[in-house]
């Protein structure tokens, strides 16, 4: 592929016919729209009693849990929110936790079977979907539940998945409410749009810059504090949108082991391209780390970089670069010449396990 193809039209008609880039440069606007059908949603009033916080999801639809758990750590919350992927629900989703069911169809297998578990433990449960079994059974219980009407990839939901969870406990007093911090951090994300977006040349378009710096390669990407699972985001999207494996590490875990084995297997040192999200408010310990990271990184012969999350509330800076990535992992997409929308793997995996029920 030659360097100029990503500014031109023709790579976009050929292999995103889905419109993919467009949810994702709506994304601003999605989570402007999630966040103000959350704070509609008024919970019961012996919800607020709660004592903990479980999200319950997978993928796409999980992450946005993640990210609240990310956010309610760095607020210093009184509540822990817990997140749970799986079949089953975990024995503290019960009467004393607000129990989030999140899955974009409604009918993910796993979120279902774990939701119908925390209800039947008396767990005071939402869910929110589209629809499906997951609406079927709240409305069968008589439970709360956010819907809304979604054309497109779970993954593409992500202000769905995320801005209402933060929206609805901050409403409730469940957790901190960064309502008021909204404007600036959409603002923050609709500039980096206008920066990155398909009509950036790559000469000035780091996100396309580092796209094509990742193509052919296996990319780390290295978080910290809360920006773990945006890295986690990262990966994921890599996988789902740009068609190829990705790692996700964290720091400063990954400092207490990772170093010994940089250097092996040895074939693998020039496939590898780490990306290391360093943000405003790091712990200035941490961002030390990242320095001296760097450091044993090059001596074991890698490849990496630093991209600087700006300043701002810990809710810009996540949403800032949440953006970033999902645009990086699109043009990785397309310089892998991969229709970044349809997962086709996924489909067959799900007919499969379908067929088996």
């Amino acid at each position: 592929m030659t360097h100029s193809e990503l500014d031109s039209p023709e790579i976009y008609e050929r292999l995103d016919p889905e419109a993919i880039s467009g949810r994702i440069a709506g994304l601003p606007e999605q989570i402007e729209e999630a966040w103000a059908a959350g704070s509609a949603l008024k919970l019961p009033p012996d919800y607020t009693a709660a004592e903990r916080i479980v999200v319950l999801g997978m993928g796409g639809s999980a992450i946005g849990g993640s990210l609240l758990q990310a956010l309610a750590l760095e607020l210093r919350a009184e509540r822990p929110v817990l997140v749970a992927r799986g079949y089953t629900a975990p024995r503290f989703a019960d009467g004393n936790a607000v129990v989030f069911g999140c899955s974009a169809s409604g009918n993910t297998e796993e979120t279902v079977s774990a939701f119908a578990q925390a209800a039947d433990a008396g767990a005071k449960s939402v869910a929110i979907t589209t629809g499906g079994k997951l609406l079927a059974m709240a409305r069968e219980r008589g439970l709360p539940a956010l819907t809304f009407a979604w054309d497109g990839e779970p993954r593409s939901a992500l202000g769905w998945g995320f801005a209402t969870l933060a929206a609805i406990c901050g409403g409730a007093g469940l957790l901190p409410d960064v309502g008021r911090e909204l404007p600036a951090a959409l603002e923050h994300m609709r500039a980096l749009g206008r920066a990155i977006g398909r009509e950036a040349p790559e000469a000035s378009n780091p996100a396309k810059q580092l796209a094509r710096r990742l193509a052919g390669r296996l990319p780390v990407f290295v978080g910290a504090e809360f920006m773990t699972p945006v890295a986690y985001r990262w990966r994921t999207q890599v996988n789902e949108n740009g068609k190829s494996w990705a790692i996700a590490e964290e720091l400063p875990e990954m400092n207490h082991n990772g170093p010994v084995g940089y250097g092996l297997p040895a074939a693998a040192v020039p496939l590898l391209h780490i990306v290391l999200l360093r943000h405003e408010s790091m712990h200035p310990r941490i961002r030390l780390r990242v320095d001296a990271t760097l450091e044993q990184m090059d001596a074991a012969g890698l490849t990496a970089e630093v991209l600087d999350v700006p300043g701002g509330h810990v809710l810009a800076q996540m949403l800032w670069a949440v953006h970033f990535g999902d645009w990086v992992s699109y043009y990785l997409g397309l310089l892998n010449g991969a229709r970044p929308s349809p997962v086709v793997a996924l489909d067959w995996l799900k007919a499969q396990m379908a067929a088996q029920a």
